[in-house]
């Protein structure tokens, strides 16, 4: 699994991705986020979960410095000027985070507990990235 931002026609970025920006053009590049390190702007903890997610829960809101890929980033790294960057919003894997951490995004395979809510398990995917203190 892939944590995929979409580049638009405009050079403008999105996480995530929309078959169309907000200026109603296509995508025409992905840039997998997981390859990169981000800054946390803000954190949250809720106490007050929904069924089947962890409690307490920190969430962190990430931006993506494009310009700069993380020491273990493959070839993929797309060509990305100075500057450029991308926010996203998650969950932390630890409450032991600050305004200004690195963190990288890391697999897990289940974000919740499939069988806690109203859904059904097998009707939708249950896995995401987290994001952990580098």
């Amino acid at each position: 699994m892939t944590m995929e931002a979409y580049r638009y026609e405009d050079g403008s970025i999105s996480y995530p991705g929309h078959p169309r920006s907000l200026d109603g053009l296509e995508p025409v590049d992905t840039i997998d986020l997981s390859e990169y390190t981000a800054e946390v702007v803000t954190w949250t903890t809720s106490t007050a979960t929904p069924p089947g997610v962890r409690q307490p829960n920190t969430l962190v809101i990430v931006e993506f410095d494009l310009g700069e890929a993380s020491s273990d980033a493959s070839s993929s790294q797309i060509e990305a000027e100075d500057g450029e960057t991308v926010r996203a919003i998650g969950q932390a894997t630890t409450d032991d985070v600050e305004t200004g951490d690195t963190v990288r995004p890391v697999h897990v395979d289940e974000l919740r507990e499939p069988g806690a809510g109203i859904r059904e398990p097998d009707s939708q995917e249950w896995d995401g990235y987290r994001f952990e203190p580098v």
